[in-house]
């Protein structure tokens, strides 16, 4: 089948992926809570005539298309969750739940690999393909429900994207090797003496303890990692006191790590512990702290990668294909390639022009250039079906 049909098809059906998309921004709802999406993608499903299966970790939906004869089996991946954002993106189709945004495009994932299923359900395929549509990507939480709930069984590989707004649409972007860093949380719950702001020397502040343990939580990144090793440490969020005259008994911290290698994230807890710890005691406060592992370094597979950049190239031509830089923000596809081969890319979603200016994920004025969704159906879809026929035979 020569590849130019499905960017063909893709566009044959466009206006009712956009038309998708748009009732599912208007309507987005947070991790964990996404069963009216996970209600319209099952009608569509069953409209398709593709088999599924409902609440699958969570709110997701577990479809698949089955071919007259036996072979591989093929996932593809898309996520479906929104952010607590309050839109301010001027869109005619806006979101109308206050607080609540799709600022990371997974509305227009979740159409396009229903796109995919679309475009491949009247297809000749050998083997299977199962279509993932998973709950809470933005929490950590979904990757890992969905595989503890059975949606990798069988599978021998697995693919999918994600938007990108700095990307002009029309481009791809893929990486060989480590794309996306490794996520963990940490809380830090620092306990001291209150007492009056004028008289810090009967009070234990546990403030100037907090100060110093977020500057020598960077001590990490500048002397304890290589240099060619990146490593992120941020504290986001301080809590303590209500007055200003009042030195309070506590401060409460959460931060983030980022690696971008899996033996540097597993040194990390003993690291943060060590200078939470010492540097408390030194304060003469009592510190508790939770590392929270949640998602690991996203690595792609070399093979599989090396087979999208040919569907790429083959589909809209190499001079649309550019090299991901890598990058310390997290997904929770990394969870699914711990466990099976598979290929995350980049999928431009941004301006024809100076793409580079354009409002990027988790903004409140993020907005997607609606082009890339029949693309992105059509990659999709072509992946899972030439890597089908390249393994005919090998099953």
């Amino acid at each position: 089948m020569r590849l130019s049909s499905f960017v063909h098809a893709g566009k044959q059906i466009e206006a009712e992926l956009i038309a998708f998309r748009r009732e599912l921004h208007r309507y987005p709802e947070l991790s964990l809570q996404e069963s009216e999406t996970a209600a319209k993608v099952a009608q569509r499903l069953g409209e398709l005539g593709i088999d599924f299966r409902s609440r699958v970790g969570g709110n997701g939906i577990v479809a698949e298309l089955t071919g007259e004869q036996p072979g591989p089996v093929i996932a593809l991946r898309a996520d479906m969750d929104a952010l607590p954002i309050h839109e301010e993106s001027g869109l005619e189709f806006a979101s109308t739940r206050p607080g609540i945004m799709h600022a990371c495009g997974h509305d227009a994932h979740t159409a396009i690999l229903l796109g995919a299923a679309e475009l491949l359900a009247d297809k000749k395929i050998k083997g299977t393909v199962r279509f993932l549509f998973q709950a809470a990507e933005e929490i950590n939480a979904g990757a890992k429900a969905m595989v503890e709930q059975g949606a990798l069984e069988g599978v021998d590989e697995i693919y999918g994207l994600h938007n990108l707004p700095t990307l002009s649409a029309g481009l791809a972007a893929t990486r060989y090797g480590s794309l996306m860093g490794s996520v963990d949380r940490i809380e830090i719950h620092l306990e001291g003496r209150g007492g009056h702001g004028a008289i810090p020397d009967q009070s234990v502040d546990p403030v100037v303890c907090a100060a110093n343990i977020i500057m020598a939580l960077q001590s990490i990144v500048s002397r304890e990692v290589s240099p060619f090793d990146p490593v992120v440490v941020t504290i986001g969020s301080i809590k303590s006191g209500e007055a200003n005259n009042v030195i309070p008994h506590y401060a409460d911290m959460t931060g983030t790590i980022r690696t971008f290698d899996a033996k540097i994230q597993k040194q990390m807890p003993e690291r943060i512990e060590r200078i939470v710890k010492q540097i408390a005691a030194g304060h003469k406060c009592q510190a508790e702290l939770k590392y929270i592992g949640q998602t690991p370094v996203l690595i792609n597979d070399e093979e599989c990668n090396r087979h999208v950049e040919q569907v790429i190239d083959q589909m809209i031509g190499s001079e649309r294909r550019v090299e991901a830089p890598p990058t310390l923000a997290g997904e929770d596809f990394s969870v699914y390639l711990q466990h099976v081969p598979g290929c995350f890319f980049w999928l431009g979603s941004g301006p024809a022009v100076d793409a580079s200016s354009a409002y990027g994920l988790h903004h409140p004025k993020y907005r997607l250039n609606e082009d890339c969704i029949p693309l992105g159906a059509a990659l999709l879809a072509a992946v899972a079906q030439q890597r089908l026929a390249v393994n005919e035979h090998t099953v």
